[in-house]
């Protein structure tokens, strides 16, 4: 008696337990989301390689709205930065400056989607098992294949709004000239319209060749993470999107910039893949929107920070390639106590009324 009242005892504190941890996982969601997955068969990559299917992961907030002839017409797209994915834009300081009602782009009144883009997330990469021999996908690959997501998946015809951060933002730039009629407007968040070169090159051929040369890697064939190599990747992209000005009123001695740099260190190396990380720095090799933004048609709004080391505004790159998108606008961000260099794309609270007034301004 006693045994099977132990175990039906037992029985129901593993229930509990269980659906208290959904109850407290639902809870710590900024906003309510789903997620899912679509297949996409035979695709082709843009160097002709090709897989029998490709898997892309995607969440999205909110419920599409059918406009009379039976199309979504609230579609919000907004894409991730190199190594991210869609959650990582489900933050409190991303989606709960947007998404929330009453908010620029209330979930009540948008279907907002946020997938992982090839390579990165839940999305088919080489980390799932190929390796390097997973085909060597560019920009134009993961823009087609969110093109493909929207329209073969979710029904939509036409968005609203297509809007991303960094790799986003270059996604975004792609997505203006290779799909011109699709959406009503564009925002790129910390970006350049032009080929990766200078700086910015340097320093990701610089990540690709740290690992590659640790020994480790052994040519992606790795039995496990090659550690140092890694690392040394991670310390470079820690330089590239520095924010010295922040870094200093964080780290403002010897002690604490030393624990700074060993608290980024750890983080970031969690769930890395050497390989992954590979394909992700080298998919910019082919990017340059530069000859095609006279064929943009949609409203364009384009936003970086002054305290980008990754696109610094002493380029003057936007300054002259605005004046070549029809409906182009560019807004440069001073530095304040607030921006975070690099990362204020991922900050609504300095940027939001320049989105806020864009959406009255493109609205139908």
């Amino acid at each position: 008696m006693h045994l099977r009242r132990n175990f039906f005892l037992i029985i129901l504190l593993f229930f509990n337990f269980y659906f208290l941890s959904i109850k407290l996982s639902y809870s710590q969601k900024v906003v309510p989301y789903q997620d899912d997955f679509f297949v996409i068969k035979h695709f082709t990559f843009s160097d002709g390689s090709s897989l029998d299917s490709i898997r892309l992961h995607y969440y999205y907030v909110g419920k599409p709205h059918l406009n009379k002839q039976g199309h979504v017409d609230n579609a919000v797209l907004i894409m991730h930065g190199t190594g991210g994915s869609g959650e990582s834009l489900l933050t409190e300081n991303f989606a709960g400056q947007l998404f929330k009602a009453g908010q620029i782009l209330d979930a009540n009144q948008y279907f907002i989607i946020l997938p992982d883009a090839i390579g990165h997330g839940k999305s088919s990469k080489p980390s799932d098992g190929m390796r390097m021999q997973f085909p060597a996908y560019t920009y134009d690959d993961m823009v087609d294949a969110d093109y493909l997501l929207l329209t073969q998946k979710l029904n939509v015809q036409h968005a609203r709004l297509i809007m991303g951060t960094s790799m986003g933002a270059m996604h975004t730039w792609v997505f203006g000239y290779r799909y011109p009629d699709f959406m009503d407007a564009l925002m790129p968040l910390a970006s350049l319209p032009i080929e990766i070169a200078g700086r910015n090159r340097i320093l990701r051929k610089m990540i690709i060749d740290a690992i590659e040369e640790d020994p480790a890697w052994n040519k992606g064939n790795y039995i496990q993470q090659p550690v140092l190599g890694l690392q040394h990747a991670l310390d470079i992209l820690m330089i590239m999107s520095s924010a010295p000005l922040q870094w200093q009123k964080e780290a403002p001695t010897k002690k604490s910039a030393e624990q700074y740099l060993e608290k980024y260190l750890s983080n970031a190396m969690k769930g890395k893949d050497a390989n992954d990380m590979i394909y992700q720095f080298d998919a910019s090799r082919a990017y340059n929107p530069a000859p095609y933004l006279s064929t943009i048609k949609a409203p364009l709004l384009a936003i970086n920070s002054a305290d980008d080391q990754i696109n610094p505004p002493e380029l003057k790159v936007l300054d002259t390639a605005i004046l070549k998108v029809r409906k182009g606008k560019y807004i440069l961000l001073p530095i304040t106590s607030e921006t975070r260099g690099h990362g204020t794309h991922s900050l609504p609270k300095i940027w939001g009324n320049y989105l806020k007034d864009f959406m009255k301004e493109t609205e139908k």
